[in-house]
Formats: structure tokens, sequence, C-alpha cells
């Protein structure tokens, strides 16, 4: 017979891998929101979606380096704040963290309401 496993044979959740998730009817709904009598074909859907996969993927590569540097085991909004800012070059960068800290505060609100 085969030995019991380590951990007591509970389920243990994976790290890692997965590959991210899907944008595009996020992006489909923001998009309807902004410019209700627009389209989109799927090609460039597919293209717009693999952009924010990988935008996304380069932000929290940045952020989990910047938190080893810092030297503590949870990662904050100023090692976020800060990937953002080295990521996206100049102007753009300073735009994505207003906006961010603006979206992070109206969610904060919402929730206070509830």
């Amino acid at each position: 017979p085969a030995p019991p496993p380590k951990d007591g044979g509970k389920k243990r959740r994976r790290r890692g891998g997965g590959g991210g998730g899907e944008y595009k009817r996020y992006l489909l709904m923001v998009m309807k929101e902004v410019h209700p009598d627009m389209g989109i074909s799927s090609k460039a859907m597919t293209i717009v979606n693999n952009l924010m996969s990988d935008m996304f993927e380069r932000i929290a590569e940045e952020a989990a380096r910047l938190q080893k540097y810092t030297r503590r085991r949870t990662l904050s909004s100023r090692e976020i704040q800060g990937a953002v800012k080295l990521v996206l070059p100049g102007e753009l960068g300073k735009h994505a963290v207003a906006e961010g800290t603006k979206a992070v505060t109206t969610y904060i609100a919402h929730l206070k309401k509830l």
C-alpha cells in the first residue's frame, strides 16, 4: 500500500499556473457603457484580452519584485502603485495610479453603504 499523503489527505490549493483570466466579458460591458452603438470583432477582442493579461502579469511580477526588496510578506498598495509607475511610462503611469486609487475609493464607499 502507498504511504498516506504528507498533508493528511487534505486538498491543497495550487499557486501560480492558471495563466490569468478572460477579460472579454468585462471589456465588452465597459465598451457598451462608453460607446453603446459600437461593436468589436472577435479577433480585436482577443488582442485586447491578451494585452490586458500581459499588462496584469507585468505589473504583478514587478510588484512581487518590489515586495521582495521591502522584505515583507504582504503585498501592499504601495508596491502595486510603484509597479504601475515602472511598467507604464510617464504620464500614463501617473494617470493609471490616480484612476486606480479613485476606483478603490469608490468601491470602499460603496461597501460602506451596504
